[in-house]
């Protein structure tokens, strides 16, 4: 069986533009076209959720340009992806911090998770304004707002998605070796996989690959093999 929920940071648009001699933007478009090819490989695939780490709270430190690019892109994807959505039955949600996001940007959010709220395939989060950090933090004030005591529970409770499970595989690209503030409270025991490969490049072929490797491992969850041994 695949992972029930996998997430994946994207990482390696600009150094695949660089490499090329090309300009960032060119290498964040080959990533939104890497991200479609394996949102089908994942649904092909059997998986439930997939998260996707597309604009973090972090990455406003860009310049305008390539931001605006960015913003640009995932817009278009929005938009102009229903019938890829429809014939697959992908259903859209979201993660991280609608208020500071641009109104239209958080207009076709909405209407894409309307639209496809009833799909009952692969459920796609993509992470937008997102940070792990932050989003514990809203989680704690909505559960103060509400007059929760903070427990765990309380918290896991209020994160900005309760109804999905915690991802059981995280991928990151470009051969990075840090977490970079995705699913922070989230991802306490997935396991990780790192791939030298940069995003753009990415193929259904090195999906599957990270997946049959996840199947191999054994998850203990603070526990030792075997349960009961000392």
């Amino acid at each position: 069986m695949p992972p029930q929920h996998i997430g994946i940071i994207m990482d390696g648009n600009g150094r695949w533009a660089r490499k090329r001699n090309q300009v960032r933007t060119q290498g964040h478009l080959e990533g939104l076209k890497a991200a479609k090819r394996l949102v089908k490989a994942a649904s092909d695939m059997g998986v439930s959720y997939l998260t996707l780490y597309a604009f973090s709270t972090e990455n406003w430190k860009r310049t305008q340009e390539e931001v605006g690019f960015i913003m640009g892109l995932v817009k278009r994807y929005l938009i102009e992806e229903m019938d890829f959505y429809r014939q697959n039955g992908i259903r859209i949600r979201h993660t991280g911090d609608f208020a500071g996001l641009p109104v239209d940007i958080g207009r076709e959010i909405r209407r894409a998770m309307e639209d496809t709220r009833d799909f009952r395939g692969l459920q796609v989060i993509l992470a937008l304004n997102y940070g792990g950090r932050d989003e514990i933090r809203r989680a704690v004030e909505r559960l103060v707002r509400a007059g929760v005591s903070v427990t765990e529970d309380a918290i896991g409770q209020h994160l900005d998605n309760p109804d999905i499970p915690d991802p059981d595989l995280i991928i990151r690209t470009a051969g990075e070796l840090r977490t970079s503030n995705f699913l922070l409270w989230e991802a306490a025991y997935s396991e990780y996989y790192i791939s030298d490969i940069l995003w753009p490049d990415w193929t259904e072929a090195d999906l599957t690959a990270a997946v049959a490797d996840f199947q191999k491992r054994e998850r203990r969850y603070g526990g030792v093999p075997g349960g009961n041994e000392p």
